[in-house]
């Protein structure tokens, strides 16, 4: 797979749904293999701090769903990650997602793959929770292609949001040049 988008929002159908899957949609257009995942549903516990990644190079809480996303991940050539902002940052599952592949970062599993970040906020607090998922790109050694940043509340507001939704697509434009640059 190429293009790997994963909304971290809790709503199956949100906005963040809805942005990244209008970067995803855009790259699939111009013939380039993408997968969606989102995490609504997903059983993705917190790190525990454990340390046993250390030597293991996976982490050691089995039992839940992320290892399949980690895989996911390991396995794509650019990522596109969405979160919602609750109380200006990232919410919890993505946090635990993002927490759980220090256990990737020993041996720099997931350096070298390009990167978009995506946040929607429905007043305040983007720019915050961009800057966490930037913290968490850069220290997996992510390059990265660009971000988006749209307001919305309400399953679907973001559409309204005409920046986002422009930035949205130029960020897929980004994406479809990195990987067929011939093109």
């Amino acid at each position: 797979m190429n293009v790997l988008g994963i909304s971290g929002s809790m709503r199956k159908n949100g906005n963040t749904a809805l942005l990244v899957t209008t970067i995803l949609d855009r790259v699939r257009e111009a013939g380039i293999e993408t997968e969606y995942l989102t995490l609504a549903g997903m059983d993705i516990r917190p790190c525990t701090g454990c340390e046993v990644c250390r030597e293991a190079k996976w982490c050691a809480t089995e039992d839940d769903d992320w290892g399949r996303v980690a895989e996911k991940m390991i396995d794509c050539e650019v990522l596109v990650l969405g979160a919602p902002t609750y109380y200006y940052d990232i919410n919890g599952q993505t946090k635990n997602l993002i927490d759980r592949t220090y256990s990737l970062f020993h041996d720099r599993r997931l350096a070298g793959r390009k990167a978009v970040a995506v946040a929607v906020c429905a007043d305040r607090g983007g720019e915050r929770s961009l800057e966490t998922m930037e913290g968490f790109l850069n220290a997996h050694e992510f390059s990265y292609l660009g971000y988006v940043c749209g307001r919305g509340y309400a399953p679907g507001d973001v559409r309204k949001d005409e920046r986002a939704m422009k930035r949205a697509r130029q960020v897929a434009d980004t994406i479809v040049r990195y990987l067929r640059p011939e093109d």
